[in-house]
């Protein structure tokens, strides 16, 4: 969802670096974070960066903190990411069945999944608290695809993160990377890709579709 429906990873970012400022962790910059933990649950960033035995209450509490501050900053320019409207048309219009798969809360997801051009476009969403284990383990795709009644390997998962991309090839679906959170350079290197794109307007459901069909995979 963050940084593949709409373009917010950056604010994301910016929102954990304040909050672990206020710990006095002053070595983290934004980029640090996109590129350490970019797409896992709240717990999983904070035991990364702050405290290793810290706990899942006290992750939460943190995380309402960091996400309230994020909310604030961002309500006034959320917009879905370029291209994504006419994508979620067409692929409506062939039939493919569409979740969400992310490490947000319930409350970021009803906050992104309610903007215009985004409400009611998913058959399963499948957020944090859903699961027990956040990417990179494949267990919130593998929910999705379950919710869909659809097969892993007949999945695409459209991902901006490195930890994305590595529960997509644990989960056996094809991924496409969008660059909007990591150089495509290092977007690149990930195995398992069908596609790069900058976002939606690089793409379509129809050549989606096709090169899958053709296990059209490019060189990791």
């Amino acid at each position: 969802m963050d940084g593949v429906l709409v373009n917010n990873m950056q604010r994301h970012a910016l929102s954990w670096v304040e909050l672990f400022r206020d710990f006095g962790l002053e070595g983290l910059d934004a980029e640090r974070y996109l590129r350490e933990t970019a797409g896992m649950k709240a717990l999983d960033v904070l035991r990364h960066f702050l405290d290793p035995e810290i706990t899942p209450a006290e992750a939460d509490r943190l995380n309402e903190l960091k996400d309230f501050l994020y909310r604030v900053n961002y309500r006034d320019h959320i917009v879905p990411m370029p291209g994504l409207e006419a994508f979620l048309q067409r692929a409506g219009e062939l039939g493919i069945a569409m979740g969400v798969g992310t490490g947000a809360t319930s409350r970021n997801i009803d906050f992104t999944l309610a903007i215009p051009g985004l409400a009611g476009k998913f058959n399963a969403v499948v957020g944090a608290e859903d699961v027990e284990h956040g990417k990179p383990s494949p267990d919130i795709f593998l929910k999705v695809a379950k919710h869909l009644g659809v097969h892993p390997s007949r999945c695409i998962v459209f991902e901006d993160a490195i930890p994305g991309i590595e529960a997509a090839n644990r989960a056996g679906m094809a991924a496409i990377a969008l660059s909007t959170t990591n150089p495509r350079e290092l977007m690149a290197q990930c195995s398992g890709l069908l596609d790069l794109v900058d976002d939606f307007r690089d793409i379509s459901p129809d050549t989606v579709i096709e090169k899958l069909s053709a296990g059209a995979y490019l060189p990791s």
